[in-house]
């Protein structure tokens, strides 16, 4: 879901200097520490000030695409000045989960994360596996949500396909494809609506969304307007803007989180890869036994680069030998006892 070696920054909060006002783009440049560049807009914050000034700001929606956060101004206890300076962090993944769940009891299988953990939400809470804790149905989550494809309850695909533009996602019939039975047909894709909305959650996918219904003429299209609403009601960054011209429901969902498949890499990427390898290393790790992971070049190069990827592996499982392959294919990243 996150790199925590490398936080996207949401819900930071910084000591800012206005540089530069942008009244074209109804707000200004805010320099933060690090040398980043965030924008705050007018109508949150930047209205009524000068360049110079000094400014208490949060971070409200990660950098993309070479343009640096979104941020908003927080009130200050006291009256600010520099130098730029990050003040604290926003919560990271496993917090953001557990206010989502206050019930929900934690596991984790890092003794450095458990104490992070128990820090903040008490011991009762978070509880520390002496395996690790991503089993294979979880892994199997992740490689699902790694590739463009996911199979429908009942048969039949979606395959989703993010471009520079936008997102594409196409609901595919499967052995429904040329039938006769328009009422299956519709079933299918008032299923698919409720996962196409489900997956676009779970990636983070944002902007303009276009869906691919399998199989129907205009009109019945436009009925699954309701069942497409309805499904993307439990989402507020995800709105139904209407069926195009060509037949296809446009959605659009606001940008806040960096999406999954910009996280990973696409296709995959090497340090993607690595990590995963890594994983399984920790599911198969055993008291004495020594690792080696046979891996592409670039793969053990990004393990190598990448802050405590190693090293968090090794005090997990113990020692762990790279073997650089340059015949090793993407996927096929082996990790065993030697």
């Amino acid at each position: 879901m996150e790199r925590p070696a490398r936080p996207e920054g949401l819900g930071d909060l910084h000591i800012g200097r206005l540089a530069a006002r942008a009244p074209a783009m109804g707000g200004a440049f805010v320099a933060l520490a690090g040398g980043e560049t965030g924008f705050l807009p007018d109508s949150d914050g930047a209205k009524g000030h000068t360049e110079g000034d000094w400014l208490r700001v949060a971070i409200t929606r990660a950098a993309q695409g070479g343009k640096g956060p979104r941020l908003a101004s927080r009130p200050a206890p006291e009256p600010v000045s520099g130098p730029p300076r990050l003040l604290s962090r926003g919560p990271d993944a496993p917090l953001r989960l557990a206010g989502q769940y206050p019930d929900a009891p934690l596991l984790t299988d890092s003794a450095t994360t458990a104490a992070r953990l128990r820090a903040a939400l008490g011991k009762e809470r978070v509880t520390l596996s002496p395996t690790p804790v991503f089993d294979d149905e979880v892994e199997a989550a992740f490689d699902e949500l790694a590739g463009p494809d996911v199979a429908l309850p009942g048969g039949g695909r979606l395959s989703i396909h993010p471009t520079p533009a936008l997102v594409a996602i196409d609901v595919d019939a499967g052995s429904l494809a040329g039938g006769r039975d328009a009422g299956a047909h519709l079933a299918l894709n008032r299923r698919a609506v409720f996962e196409v909305a489900r997956q676009i959650r779970l990636r983070h996918l944002a902007g303009a969304i276009l869906v691919d219904m399998a199989g129907l003429p205009m009109a019945r299209r436009k009925a699954l307007l309701p069942a497409m609403q309805e499904a993307a009601a439990a989402d507020p960054d995800l709105r139904v803007v209407g069926i195009t011209g060509l037949g296809l429901i446009e959605l659009q969902r606001r940008r806040v989180r960096t999406p999954l498949h910009e996280v990973l890499g696409q296709p995959t990427s090497a340090l993607t890869r690595g990590l995963a390898a890594l994983r399984r290393g920790l599911r198969q790790a055993r008291p004495g036994a020594r690792l080696v992971l046979k891996a592409h070049p670039a793969v053990c190069a990004a393990l190598q680069d990448w802050p405590g990827a190693l090293q968090d592996f090794v005090a997990q499982a113990g020692p762990l030998q790279l073997r650089p392959d340059p015949l090793c294919l993407p996927g096929e990243e082996d990790i065993y006892a030697e």
